[in-house]
This record gives structure tokens, C-alpha cells and sequence, in this order.
């Protein structure tokens, strides 16, 4: 008899594998191990809803096998429970199990998990809703709502570039005001996103060398192309150096880290969560350290960078330290 039980919550229509051999992959690994209640995401019922029912129940651990959109939902019910959450990707993009530093391949993953080694990673809230991957503000967002369904679909990854690139052509500067909790930063932008974890195909979070995820701080990239092909030659270094864990040193991108993060732009910008717009600035991002339980292989962290110079119409004001600080 099994000495550990989960709840497994597994996307029947995820990624471009096989549904039924990869569930009975997952199950022929686990369940010697593991007592596992299963349950199928439906299109009325998705993996965070699932997964809050899971906890309320009292499950001992949660297990995910789906896309990204899967993996995160179960996520975010998961912050701050304290219940380890399985990662088991299955999807195009992989996204969310590679900005965690986790497994992709479904034994791989299915092993992490038997291993039962445990690490708290960071989420955070943006305007009171769960984060814990990126939030993003005027160019992804605008990418991310032109890349449809059957495109990533068909395209997977590749969806997103092919809508980047559209979206270059028609990329629009705007000003912005970003307030931390000992200065105000005043810069003009094409795209900013605030990072709790990313993967290095999310290239406009890549300023610095690596976004660490349990670092109890949010990694912010400003990216401030002064043309079109500054554009393409911003993301491409931006995926270059993410590639081989260095910074960016191009004048046009800037970056720092902090708790919290309050953004406001002019004109007001659309903001994406996670993969889903969810509004528009202005925005409130704040760390939730250790908000999240994860199986997952140890990883060393990295040293926290930050670069401002050479971006245009830059103002930094330093608060003034009698100011009351937040709570």
C-alpha cells in the first residue's frame, strides 16, 4: 500500500503527445509509489478550480500534467498553502517548467516527483490577482493577445515570434512612471515586464543573467528600441545573452530588481498575466517570498544585477528615507 497519496490533475487535450499513453505513462511511473486521485480538466472545469477543491479536501500534494495555462491555474491555487505541487508538462511551449528550472520530459518529471525533494520559489500578486510567472506591459501583451489558439496550436512556440514580429512593425513608445520602495524611475519604454520567474524564450524579461525565482524579489526589464531595427536587434541580444546567462549590456535595455513594483504608463498600456491580458496599467506587482511548494531538483541561485544607463529620457529620484515605508 502506498505510503504517499496527491491529487493528479491531467489536461486530456494539452500539447501534441498522445493524451491516453501519456497518462498512462505518468500512472505506471507513480502509482507504485503513490496513491493517486485523478481528475481530467473539461472545458467547464479547469486546473485551478480542480486544484482548490483538491486542497480543500485536504490532498497531501498536488500533481499538474497539461499545457502552461494548466500548470499555472493549479499554481496560483497552490500559493501559499504550504502543499507541494508536481509539475508535469505537456505542453508547446514548456514555459512555466523551464523558468522554474524543472524537468520537461514526462519520466524525468514524474522521477523528480517520486524523489519527493521539495523548494519554496517565489509568486507574487499584481493588482490582487496570483502571479507566478510574469506580468507584462505593452508589447508582449499586445503579442500575446494576437497569437491565437490554432496558431500556437499549429506553431507552438513559434506563434509568439511570428506575432512579435508583426507586432514590431507597429511598435509604439510610451512614457512610464515606476516606483519602487526607495525610488521613482521616470523612462520612455516600448515594453516593460516584471518577472517573478520566465523562461529565456520570454525575451523581454531577460535583461539581467537569469530571473531568479526565489530570490524574494521581481526582476523588471525596461526595453526602449529607438526604431524598428533597434527592435529586432534588442530581442535578439535579449535571446542571445538569456541563452548564455549573461546581462545585457545594449544601452536600449534597463533593468533592477525590488520587492514591488508600482507602474503607471501614458498612454495607459494593456497588461498581460501569465499568458492571459487581463487590463491595462497602472499596476501594483508585489513579491509573495516563498509563496510557492514545488518538487523539484536543487538549483544554486544567481547574483542580482541591475542596469539603467543609456536609457532615453531617464530620471531616477531616491525617496526621501523619513518618507513612511509601506507595510
Amino acid at each position: 500500500m502506498s505510503s504517499r497519496s496527491a491529487c493528479l490533475i491531467f489536461n486530456p487535450v494539452a500539447g501534441q503527445g498522445n493524451p491516453e499513453q501519456d497518462l498512462a505513462t505518468i500512472r505506471a511511473i507513480l502509482e507504485p509509489e503513490i496513491a493517486l486521485d485523478t481528475y481530467l480538466t473539461t472545458e467547464e472545469v479547469d486546473a485551478g478550480q480542480l486544484a482548490t477543491v483538491a486542497i480543500q479536501r485536504g490532498a497531501e500534494a498536488i500533481l499538474v500534467a497539461g499545457g502552461d495555462g494548466t500548470l499555472s491555474a493549479a499554481a496560483v491555487a497552490s500559493i501559499g498553502t504550504g502543499i507541494p505541487l508536481g509539475i508535469i508538462s505537456r505542453g508547446t511551449a514548456n514555459a512555466f517548467a523551464t523558468a522554474l528550472d524543472l524537468p520537461v520530459a514526462i519520466d524525468v518529471a514524474c522521477q523528480t516527483i517520486l524523489a519527493g525533494y521539495t523548494r519554496q520559489v517565489d509568486a507574487a500578486y499584481c493588482n490582487g490577482q496570483p502571479l507566478v510567472l510574469l506580468a507584462g506591459i505593452g508589447f508582449e501583451a499586445e503579442t500575446v493577445e494576437l497569437t491565437d489558439r490554432a496558431s500556437k496550436d499549429r506553431w507552438g512556440m513559434l506563434a509568439y515570434i511570428l506575432s512579435g514580429i508583426k507586432q514590431l512593425t507597429n511598435l509604439k513608445d510610451f512614457e512610464v512612471e515606476i516606483e519602487t520602495e526607495d525610488r521613482k524611475i521616470a523612462v520612455s519604454a516600448s515594453a516593460i515586464t516584471v518577472a517573478n520567474a520566465a523562461p529565456p524564450t520570454s525575451i523581454l524579461a531577460q535583461g539581467p543573467a537569469g530571473v531568479i525565482a526565489n530570490d524574494g524579489l521581481l526582476d523588471l526589464t525596461i526595453v526602449a528600441p529607438a526604431n524598428f531595427t533597434g527592435a529586432i536587434a534588442a530581442s535578439y541580444d535579449l535571446l542571445r545573452t538569456a541563452l548564455q546567462g549573461e546581462a545585457t549590456t545594449r544601452p536600449d535595455v534597463g533593468y533592477l530588481r525590488s520587492r514591488y513594483f508600482k507602474i503607471d504608463t501614458d498612454p495607459p498600456q494593456k497588461v498581460v498575466i501569465d499568458g492571459e491580458v487581463v487590463g491595462s496599467t497602472p499596476i501594483e506587482v508585489e513579491c509573495i517570498p516563498n509563496g510557492l511548494t514545488i518538487y523539484a531538483p536543487q538549483v544554486e541561485p544567481t547574483q542580482p544585477l541591475e542596469k539603467l544607463e543609456g536609457l532615453p529620457n531617464l530620471s531616477i529620484e531616491f525617496k526621501d528615507e523619513s518618507e513612511p515605508e509601506r507595510n
